[in-house]
């Protein structure tokens, strides 16, 4: 288990952990799902759009730099972490294609979800079966910016034009994230309604700067 500032269950590598901390609460997170966790699939996220297809844990093989992974191999979880920024997990069972995308601001501006859906449909994928599912993130009435990178978010995605509970500027990527699947006829989609930097139980950056990384999880039976 994480000692302070990263308490309880942090599960991301690159924050200044105890790598041995994070080895064992990945394992106790992975036992708690019914996985191995050898066999969950991590990414090196960069708020980028680069989309990796997988079929195999990466071993001894150096982790890419990527913020989403898909993959068509039953077993093989794929997971991202995030601390306010939007974790997509997509699923189409019928195709037998699951994803898991990393959506901060600079990503969802980037195009990651787009991205990641498109690859599910070059892999057979159909939008229209596609379920969405967006876990804790921070809300647009706390993710205060500048007015200039607010205007230059709107320009790319007019639903993450937002305004903060007192009044300032703000950007709502979860509202972004969820109508750029729209567009692309992803129609069933759940939003969390938590808001990671208002809640005490979950890792806020924004809020603690120095924190953990909670995991998304979605795997095929």
């Amino acid at each position: 288990m994480s000692a302070l500032p990263y308490a309880e269950l942090n599960l991301g590598g690159a924050v200044g952990d105890d790598p041995e901390a994070v080895r064992v609460n990945r394992a106790r997170a992975a036992a708690t799902l019914g996985l191995d966790p050898d066999t969950v699939v991590w990414m090196n996220q960069v708020h980028g759009r680069e989309v990796v297809v997988v079929d195999a844990p990466w071993g001894a093989r150096p982790v890419p730099d990527a913020d989403a992974v898909v993959t068509t191999r039953p077993g093989l979880a794929l997971a991202v972490l995030t601390a306010d920024c939007t974790p997509v997990l997509l699923a189409d069972p019928e195709a037998g294609i699951v994803a898991a995308a990393h959506a901060g601001r600079p990503g969802m501006v980037a195009g990651v979800v787009p991205a990641t859906v498109r690859a599910m449909v070059e892999l057979g994928a159909d939008p229209g079966r596609i379920t969405a599912r967006t876990g804790p993130a921070v809300c647009g009435r706390c993710y205060e910016v500048p007015e200039a990178m607010r205007a230059d978010v709107a320009a790319v995605e007019p639903a993450a034009h937002a305004v903060t509970s007192w009044g300032t500027p703000a950007v709502d990527v979860v509202a972004g994230v969820h109508a750029q699947l729209a567009r692309l006829g992803v129609l069933d989609r759940v939003q969390s309604p938590v808001c990671t930097l208002e809640s005490a139980d979950h890792f806020s950056y924004r809020r603690d700067r120095t924190t953990g990384r909670l995991a998304g999880y979605v795997w095929l039976d």
